[in-house]
């Protein structure tokens, strides 16, 4: 073997992906993520290499447990190229430019690094070959979990060997964007398994539920609060939204949410309208329907009685508006951001909703609230106060940008002959058992 793989984040958890391939005297650095709830990943000092030593960083996609440790990659002396898709580059540095946000950098510093990131940064084609150095070549592959999303094949000329690191993989179907590519073959398969031990609704009947979840929700004349993931989610729900309003069988679906389609819809979260924006202008990257859409005049991510909530102060405004309204607001996992504010003031009122439209982690807020609102008087503390959850709760599990087991074990068996072996990483321990049963009962060698 003339390579080694350390895992450094996410091996046996969901966030804090961070990989390193060693071969032919090269350091080739996979995702540098941050963790988040309970997870954990090795510090940097712990680590096998120096910053200043590893030669190339790849980035997967740009969610923040795939970049966030960046700054402090570079902060401690990582001077190689940070390689990604074009769209993932445009995303970069809003991304880490909003988390660094909260660290305690301060402003001139955050500009500074930013700039940093994008001079290292380049961006690179799907699905064409480049050349490292050593005869060490890369390829993207198109990997449907947000805009830019690529799963990465290392190739080595001699000796010959082949990696993939899957990355996330995305659902097919998803809102916007292409299906994932199917893989070449490889020798050695480095597999995302968040959903591992899950099935997700199918797209068709994700729609209809929003829409029959809002009827009743608007109904009560209360409010809907949405926690976003401001990349890829929130673009995903405005353009399922834009379908309940706007196609003509939905309509007929779902007339309540005409009859009183007055109902604002407020985006509360500057990044997201941000992202949202950059989704706009890479329209290109789009899958065909969405641009079916957006050729015929009518932007599939906005429509009437949308409005952008941009500053503080309109913030301050819409906490106190009366419903019924629909208040999408990040963050996605409620352990911070505008949403914070929304949920103190309206979880104790049963008129209002909340519909949770991604994966919480591990003793997040968000997870929290599910868990303790199927318990008689659930309550959480926030800001120090006790908040009691008289809000209707939903989740809505169509809507994760992950493949569930099915679709992982589907583009598994897209590849035209059977990896070697397969490392599970990026999932917790109960979905990587299940998924690695699941693959052994079909032949595959799971270590």
């Amino acid at each position: 073997m003339n390579y080694k793989i350390f895992h450094l984040g996410a091996e046996h958890c969901v966030t804090g992906s961070c990989h390193l391939l060693q071969t032919a005297g090269l350091n080739i650095m996979v995702d540098c993520g941050i963790t988040q709830g309970q997870d954990t990943s090795r510090p940097i000092e712990s680590w096998p290499v120096k910053p200043y030593e590893i030669d190339y960083l790849f980035i997967t996609h740009a969610h923040i447990d795939h970049t966030g440790r960046i700054p402090d990659l570079i902060e401690k002396g990582f001077q190689g190229e940070i390689i990604c898709t074009a769209p993932t580059k445009a995303l970069l540095i809003p991304m880490l430019n909003d988390a660094m946000a909260f660290s305690e950098r301060q402003p001139h510093e955050i500009d500074k690094l930013c700039q940093s990131i994008d001079d290292l940064s380049w961006g690179f084609e799907y699905n064409q070959k480049f050349s490292l150095k050593h005869r060490v070549s890369f390829k993207f592959g198109n990997a449907g979990h947000i805009l830019g999303s690529c799963f990465i094949r290392f190739e080595s000329e001699k000796p010959t060997w082949s990696i993939i690191f899957s990355g996330d993989i995305g659902a097919r179907e998803t809102p916007l964007l292409p299906d994932p590519d199917a893989a070449d073959s490889c020798d050695v398969l480095i597999l995302e398994s968040t959903y591992g031990d899950g099935f997700h609704e199918d797209r068709k009947d994700r729609v209809r539920r929003l829409g029959e979840i809002l009827e009743r929700a608007i109904s009560d004349k209360g409010k809907v609060f949405i926690p976003s993931f401001a990349l890829g989610r929130t673009q995903e729900l405005l353009y399922e939204m834009d379908r309940l309003f706007s196609d003509s069988v939905l309509k007929q679906a779902f007339p309540k949410l005409h009859q009183i389609r007055r109902i604002p819809v407020f985006l509360d979260s500057p990044l997201g309208l941000e992202v949202t924006n950059i989704y706009n202008r890479l329209s290109d990257f789009w899958d065909q329907e969405a641009r079916k859409i957006q050729h015929s005049g009518n932007s599939p991510i906005d429509f009437d009685y949308l409005y952008a909530v941009e500053n503080y102060k309109d913030h301050l405004r819409i906490l106190d508006i009366p419903g019924p309204a629909i208040i999408i607001a990040g963050s996605g996992m409620c352990s911070g951001g505008r949403i914070m504010e929304h949920l103190e003031k309206g979880l104790e009122d049963s008129k209002n909703d909340i519909f949770f439209i991604g994966w919480q982690g591990k003793k997040t807020p968000g997870r929290y609230i599910i868990e303790h609102s199927r318990k008689p008087g659930g309550y959480l503390y926030l800001n120090g106060s006790k908040i009691k959850i008289h809000a209707k709760v939903h989740c809505l599990t169509g809507y994760s940008a992950h493949a569930d087991q099915k679709g992982l074990v589907d583009w598994v068996n897209s590849m035209p002959e059977k990896p070697k072996k397969i490392k599970l990483v990026h999932g917790e321990p109960s979905a990587q058992s299940l998924l690695a049963g699941v693959l052994r009962s079909q032949g595959y060698r799971v270590i």
